[in-house]
């Protein structure tokens, strides 16, 4: 009685096959590319609203503001409008502080869209969180790149540049925020973060540079 009246509940599905570890790792990797593209869609979209506004696209099409232009072409509040740009900020102060690492010189040479579009596993909810924050997140980012640069311990490739962003927009935001009651969430990007704080609090001392 109670199975049934669950199945009426959720709604009553009808019997499946069993699933192999083939299908499921299929449906994984196919999820995993959605999320991957929801992210990219992220940093593409916060790049092209930053172009649009720096370029007060909507005065040419006879709108007063970019409110107005926001609301009439996209449908979104005043409030909407307003985080996009946020975002978009947030994303272009990240991307300047890891194209002014060292070692990294190479993104400036790319399609600025393309370039601020990398991906860095960024939700928009994080980026406006940080967006009155840009500086600290930009030099704790470029304190952590330098370190890493001057030791032996990582390579600045990709991943590393995608876990230091990461990481130091968490450490803004969880100093905005009240302290956690459990664990990090992902161990290996906090020993991360304390082995990179470590060679910068070494490299810096000597020249008397604090965050």
């Amino acid at each position: 009685m109670g199975q049934h009246n669950e199945d009426q509940e959720h709604g009553a599905q009808p019997a499946r096959p069993p699933l192999t570890a083939a299908r499921a790792r299929e449906m994984t990797t196919g999820l995993r590319a959605a999320m991957d593209d929801v992210r990219r869609s992220v940093a593409v979209l916060a790049a092209r609203v930053r172009a649009a506004h720096a370029a007060r696209v909507w005065l040419p099409l006879g709108h007063s503001s970019w409110e107005s232009y926001c609301g009439t072409e996209f449908g979104i509040s005043r409030a909407q409008a307003y985080r996009l740009l946020d975002a978009a900020r947030a994303l272009a102060a990240i991307h300047d502080a890891v194209a002014a690492g060292p070692g990294l010189s190479r993104t400036r040479d790319t399609d600025p869209a393309a370039a601020a579009a990398l991906d860095y596993d960024l939700s928009q909810r994080a980026l406006i969180a940080v967006s009155g924050r840009t500086d600290t997140v930009a030099q704790l980012i470029t304190r952590r790149l330098a370190a890493l640069a001057h030791s032996d311990l990582q390579a600045i490739d990709e991943p590393t540049v995608r876990a230091v962003v990461r990481q130091a927009v968490r450490d803004v935001r969880a100093a905005l925020l009240p302290p956690p009651a459990g664990p990090p969430a992902d161990p290996s990007l906090a020993e991360l973060r304390h082995v990179v704080d470590d060679l910068a609090a070494r490299r810096y001392a000597l020249s008397g540079t604090i965050l």
